[in-house]
């Protein structure tokens, strides 16, 4: 028993150890194998997932990405970043973790699904978004969303050094019951009730049925009565309808690709190849009524 416990003590130095040598490296260059917590994560859904080790081009892409983060996600990061970690086999697409540490400093893990080095931020968010849809039941339908050629690792990156940003500064409130009711920030007064829950004007009985409210893909063919519903609220995306979380995190994205890359971000609903529906979230009212909100990421 002794013996373990000098083991667990020197594992966890050696991890304090490692975490003191990377902050001096620019956070881009924080690679390490992911904690044990998290294979453990999915490999308990199922999953196999096992450590990639990067290319010398996808560390190109890596630190390129890096470096068109938000000012105030470089400083973050900086300091907050423990490590990012690359994996096959990876049921989702991102995960950020706490990490102990051994002070009050809160530290976080991102580990990637590898894939999305090899995609566009097109492919990716089209790939993402289908699955809210039941495709069988009208093959004329297509769904797609035009955000570029950039590499979707920037994308992902972004909305995962934005939870980062949030859970060190509290943008949004931090519950540690979901049902909790807590005192609102400016980026969830008037729009979220609970952490997932949005205040009663902004609960639509079929945007409560799509998948990441909880509910099962729908048939392709409500797509287009599924975006006009969602222009008459301020969530930029369906998956920023999942939480106040996602909600902050897919906002900051979406407007720092479009305001600041000058990207593309729009999704289109065709049938027979003929548009019939067209939701571009930055032109939607009530999402611009929250852009003044972001000023927060840019003047540190």
């Amino acid at each position: 028993m002794i013996q373990n416990y000098l083991t667990a003590i020197l594992c966890l130095f050696l991890s304090l150890k490692t975490f003191g040598q990377t902050t001096n490296q620019h956070a881009s260059k924080r690679v390490l194998n992911a904690p044990e917590s998290v294979y453990k994560k999915f490999r308990d859904a199922g999953m196999n997932p096992v450590n990639h080790e990067l290319t010398e081009n996808e560390r190109a892409k890596v630190e390129k990405a890096f470096s068109f983060l938000p000012p105030l996600h470089q400083k973050i990061l900086k300091a907050n970043l423990h490590s990012i970690s690359f994996m096959d086999n990876m049921p989702n697409t991102a995960l950020t973790s706490p990490v102990e540490n051994q002070d009050s400093l809160k530290v976080f893990n991102i580990t990637f699904r590898a894939g999305i080095l090899n995609e566009t931020i097109s492919q990716w968010a089209t790939a993402k978004e289908l699955i809210c849809y039941d495709r069988s039941t009208n093959p004329d339908y297509e769904i797609r969303i035009e955000a570029g050629e950039m590499d979707a690792f920037l994308y992902v990156l972004l909305h995962e050094a934005t939870h980062v940003v949030d859970a060190v500064l509290k943008l949004t409130p931090h519950p540690l019951e979901k049902d909790t009711l807590m005192e609102p920030t400016v980026f969830t007064e008037s729009i979220w009730y609970k952490m997932n829950i949005p205040v009663e004007k902004f609960i639509d009985p079929l945007l409560e049925k799509t998948r990441f409210r909880g509910g099962s893909p729908l048939p392709v063919e409500v797509a287009p009565e599924i975006y006009a519903k969602l222009q008459k609220t301020p969530f930029p995306s369906l998956y920023a309808m999942a939480s106040w979380f996602e909600d902050i995190a897919e906002l900051e994205t979406i407007y720092h690709l479009t305001q600041k890359m000058n990207q593309p971000f729009y999704i289109t609903v065709k049938k027979n190849n003929a548009e019939i529906f067209h939701f571009e979230p930055l032109k939607n009212d009530f999402v611009k009524s929250r852009l003044k909100q972001l000023t927060v990421f840019y003047e540190v």
